[in-house]
């Protein structure tokens, strides 16, 4: 069991020494579970809860290179299925319950860079239902899409909305994001309508990690080199900048963004510290007095290198992950799978030093 822990991990180390970037800390926490690699460059994952048997959930992965696509796995890190063959997949999410012809059907969406396409597919079979890709940011200089989130606002008690909220490779400070009501056709097939643009940008480097709390009603992303923004994931809500956190707390770029619900209301948000191959840690639900202050409160090493694009659940998966799921994009052509409960035990042992 040590070899399948710490091998691969030393392998990353000598990746990263390579690369320029920090190596792998000798108390890097190793990962659970390494899934079986891509044929080119892993970039974000986004995990799918089976309705029936948590068990028997699934991992959603990109393989970020012109051919490569979409990569499914078992929580073993077996591949079960993939979809090949698309020009770039950048970032990737899920939503449950998309009413498609009376049926509630959960859905993994994925931005296509070259084709300048959302791409929408059907779960757990990973069948696409988009008509070859849904165009994105038309009218627009800048179309290369490349961060996604999906929101579910609920309308009443029986019906709710499906949005994407989607990023590109440059744009302009307060548009640079825009939003999409999805919808089915008759025939099945899914369309967008484009409901808001919003979203301020330093125009330091790019922004893709989007991460969406749909309980809360807020949306996270990274503006890297320069800090987390947060809005409301509502657009009937406004375009207000609720916060701008984590602005020196990143050695160098903030990506990928995950949330880990401990319930409905508190929880944790993780920043990928790309450079120092480690996590940032922030509350979910801010300071008491202030939903909107967010400061640091730890920073997880990782065995993880350069990580772009992370997910987590608090749902119970089985044996190995009873207590949910932290799952980290590598490089290495992988996704690590990390028993939350080890993140856990080194946010209560390893508090962040008070800033002065």
């Amino acid at each position: 069991m040590k070899k399948l822990f710490f091998w691969p991990a030393l392998v990353l180390l000598v990746t990263s020494c390579q690369s320029g970037l920090a190596p792998v800390a000798d108390n890097a926490i190793p990962p659970t579970l390494i899934t079986e690699p891509t044929e080119n460059d892993t970039d974000d994952p986004a995990i799918w809860i089976h309705p029936e048997d948590a068990s028997k959930s699934l991992v959603i992965g990109t393989d970020k290179e012109v051919g490569g696509g979409l990569y499914v796995y078992d929580l073993e890190g077996k591949v079960v299925t993939k979809f090949l063959g698309m020009q770039r997949p950048n970032n990737v999410d899920v939503a449950y319950g998309l009413l498609i012809n009376g049926v509630k059907t959960d859905i993994a969406v994925a931005t296509e860079r070259k084709t300048q396409t959302m791409r929408v597919f059907a779960l757990p079979h990973l069948k696409p239902i988009d008509n070859g890709g849904i165009p994105i940011f038309e009218g627009e200089e800048e179309r290369d899409g490349m961060g996604i989130a999906l929101y579910t606002k609920q309308i009443d008690s029986a019906s709710n909305e499906i949005h994407a909220i989607v990023g590109r490779k440059s744009g302009p400070s307060g548009s640079y994001l825009w939003q999409y009501k999805l919808q089915a056709d008759t025939d099945g097939s899914v369309k967008a309508e484009v409901i808001r643009k919003f979203g301020a940008y330093s125009g330091k480097k790019e922004i893709e990690a989007i991460a969406v709390d749909n309980e809360l009603g807020y949306v996270y992303y990274s503006d890297e080199t320069a800090g987390i923004r947060k809005y409301h994931a509502d657009p009937d809500k406004g375009n207000e900048e609720l916060a701008f956190f984590g602005q020196h707390d990143a050695k160098r770029d903030h990506e990928g963004i995950a949330l880990y619900k401990k319930d409905r209301e508190t929880g944790y948000i993780l920043v990928s510290n790309q450079q120092n191959n480690t996590f940032l840690v922030y509350k979910r639900e801010g300071e008491e007095n202030d939903p909107h202050a967010h400061t640091l409160i730890a920073d997880i090493p990782l065995s993880s290198i350069e990580c772009d694009g992370a997910d987590a659940t608090s749902v119970a998966l089985g044996d190995k992950f009873p207590m949910g799921m932290f799952v980290a994009m590598s490089n290495g052509k992988v996704f690590q799978l990390y028993d939350w409960r080890l993140l856990q035990d080194w946010i209560d042992q390893n508090p962040a030093p008070e800033k002065k």
